[in-house]
């Protein structure tokens, strides 16, 4: 029996678009789905349907001895246990140099432990950010390739042949990185896709509530967007929904209940957030606002006590949503590149931010245009936030006021924004040289004996202040003392 260039298990949406999309670039494959007892074989199923230079299997040992050396095996399981369970059931069938890819939305410190442990056991294993959906799986993702780095050039070929292309050719794959990199990436990619999806919700319920637009007209507005910085996959598909009717002539999106629901991956990125002490307070609020989404009686119920009050001033005009929504876009994009420089430092990838922002050009959810302005910022300066580069400075300085319209008409009118105003209230907190912590660490030393930094010393070195004892009026010196860390 002629032996397959690859192997894949898992045969859902992604699994068999991506098993189609490797066939097409010309390689042999061998595809094995779990079988449930009194149901027809996926797997076979599979090779029926399409036929071509694919092979089906139910039986693990089979499917093994079936893929030439080193296997090469992809996985399109569902993250979490899943992984490790089908990772043990596989153990047995495999050799030394042998390369596990797994393909699906995992955690990256889970890849950087199964990168670790089957190591130790001479298996490769490659964690993989694939994003664009079930579209970007069969005709071409983006591609984010992190974990054992001795596996890369063995795996480079297939994985970059079921990758999106950009108009000037270069491929939507890339190395990213040791350990978890790849699917810390695409996690981050999840989180800013949250915040972009957030944001655009709001812009549309502005113009819808305060405004008083059309499905129709707002419509239009997003594909004037188009043409635009904003300009973008999730753009061009919110102006398709709102021109969309169901058999009735309803419009399909006034039918849908308010209720959105998440997988978790923008929850991972807040949560990392948190672990690097990094704030992402767009891809928070994005996150929190699908919570409350979730709570539809409990708002109606709320919606009854508390009545919204209305604001005097004139709605803001479309070009002033669509500024604020182009400046909060910038604003979210800039924490997750904050973000995975954070963890670059912290875990020593040395990650390529022209080379990310490149790769996400195409084939993934949140391909705009902006992403050549980021990608190129990157590479005239690689070790500074792109919001800081000439051409974001200017974009930047030319949209805030009408992000601070927005914000102040939407609060004034009970409009929920719950991105914009992050967007907002992150921007003015980046950009302060002076803030209230100060009074917040000396309320943690008068409480907890927590230290602090003075204005007057030079930083590093920390002052404890026995506040029971000091005078009202101003501590004398013999009540602060000078604290070595």
């Amino acid at each position: 029996m002629e032996l397959s260039q690859v192997g894949l298990i898992g045969l859902g949406v992604m699994g068999s678009n991506l098993a189609l999309n490797l066939l097409d670039g010309g390689f042999s494959v061998s595809v094995f789905n779990r079988s449930h007892p009194g149901k027809p074989s996926a797997a076979k199923a599979f090779v029926e349907k399409w036929g071509g230079n694919v092979k089906g299997f139910d039986d693990l040992s089979q499917f093994a001895a079936s893929l030439e050396r080193p296997r090469k095996i992809i996985l399109m399981v569902k993250a979490g246990e899943a992984v490790d369970e089908i990772i043990s059931a596989l153990k047995p069938f495999l050799e030394d140099g042998d390369i596990i890819i797994d393909g699906g939305n995992s955690d990256y410190r889970d890849t950087a432990r199964r990168v670790d442990a089957l190591d130790k056991e001479g298996i490769l294993f490659v964690g993989t950010g694939i994003s664009g959906g079930e579209e970007g799986a069969r005709h071409g993702a983006s591609i984010m390739v992190g974990g054992n780095p001795k596996a890369w050039t063995k795996v480079k070929n297939i994985l970059q042949s079921a990758a999106a292309k950009n108009s000037d050719g270069t491929v939507c794959c890339k190395w990213i990185g040791e350990g978890g990199a790849g699917h810390f990436v695409k996690m981050v990619h999840n989180g800013i896709e949250y915040a972009d999806m957030q944001l655009i919700s709001e812009a549309y319920f502005i113009l819808k509530n305060c405004n008083s637009f059309t499905n129709e007209q707002i419509a239009q507005f997003f594909e004037d967007c188009e043409s635009g910085g904003l300009g973008g996959y999730l753009i061009e598909i919110t102006a398709k929904i709102l021109r969309s009717k169901d058999g009735n002539g309803n419009w399909m999106v006034d039918s849908i209940l308010d209720v959105a629901s998440q997988k978790g991956t923008g929850k991972w990125t807040v949560e990392a957030g948190l672990d690097l002490q990094c704030p992402v307070a767009s891809i928070a609020a994005a996150v929190f606002a699908r919570f409350a989404s979730a709570d539809k009686d409990g708002r109606i119920a709320a919606g009854k006590v508390f009545p919204k009050q209305k604001s005097a001033l004139d709605a803001p005009s479309p070009e002033s949503v669509r500024a604020a929504l182009y400046a909060s876009k910038i604003l979210a994009y800039s924490q997750g590149f904050a973000l995975m420089e954070k963890a670059s430092d912290k875990f020593g990838w040395n990650l390529d931010f022209a080379s990310i922002a490149s790769i996400w050009r195409n084939g993934c959810i949140i391909r705009s245009a902006m992403l050549d302005k980021i990608s190129a910022a990157y590479k005239r300066n690689k070790s500074l936030n792109f919001i800081f580069d000439d051409y974001f400075k200017a974009e930047i300085m030319q949209n805030m006021r009408h992000l601070r319209e927005v914000v102040a008409y939407s609060a004034l009118s009970s409009a929920s924004a719950q991105s914009f105003f992050a967007s907002l209230s992150y921007f003015d907190a980046a950009t302060s040289g002076d803030s209230g912590a100060n009074l917040i660490q000396a309320q943690r030393d008068f409480f907890g004996a927590h230290t602090y930094e003075r204005v007057d010393a030079p930083r590093g070195v920390f002052f404890h202040t026995d506040w029971s004892s000091a005078p009202a009026s101003s501590p004398d010196r013999k009540q602060i003392q000078r604290i070595s860390k």
